[in-house]
């Protein structure tokens, strides 16, 4: 079991389930005059996030079913928003396309380089995330996310919890560069 992993489950069950409570409040402290569509999906993506993050670190997976989740609820608020404000839809819709092919495209061309050293999941995680955070909001999040898992993974091999050639989970440095991202927009 990974060092991650195990610092992780010694969190008290309050904690674990209270963080994304806490995440959301925080979110909508800060965008009380937020557009309710842009509000959504912020909080939507710290949900997903944090679930695709907390399994990742505890099976070093990231389900297929939390994917296609994230993409359905995003068809279907994607659906009211175009009922409701065509738009501003046509305008978002636009964005999250451009997010999805960049963020996609970004990971699946490391995937192919790394010679699968990057987890398929992650690269499906970070195409839908990019649906969710636009263009404009999934590169700072990856730039940031990757920068973390570099940091963080040369800490853990300095201080030798880890060996060079042992994976660490990218998804919980991914949703820490998204929530930096969130906040700070």
């Amino acid at each position: 079991m990974n060092t991650i992993a195990k610092e992780i489950r010694k969190l008290p069950m309050p904690c674990i389930i209270g963080l994304p409570v806490i995440m959301i409040a925080l979110l909508l402290i800060k965008f009380e005059d937020a557009e309710p569509f842009d509000l959504l999906w912020r909080e939507l993506l710290i949900v997903f996030g944090y679930i695709a993050a907390i399994i990742d670190i505890k099976t070093k997976r990231v389900p297929n079913k939390l994917v296609i989740t994230m993409l359905v609820v995003w068809l279907f608020i994607m659906t009211a928003m175009m009922l409701i404000d065509i738009d501003r839809a046509v305008v978002f819709l636009t964005d999250s396309a451009l997010g999805f092919a960049l963020s996609g495209g970004v990971f699946m061309t490391v995937y192919l380089i790394s010679r699968k050293g990057l987890g398929g999941g992650d690269v499906k995680f970070a195409a839908a995330s990019g649906l969710y955070l636009g263009v404009g909001g999934i590169l700072p999040a990856i730039f940031i996310g990757t920068v973390l898992a570099a940091l963080i993974g040369g800490i853990l091999i300095l201080t030798k919890k880890i060996k060079r050639k042992d994976p660490i989970p990218l998804i919980p440095f991914l949703f820490a560069g998204m929530l930096i991202t969130i906040f700070l927009s």
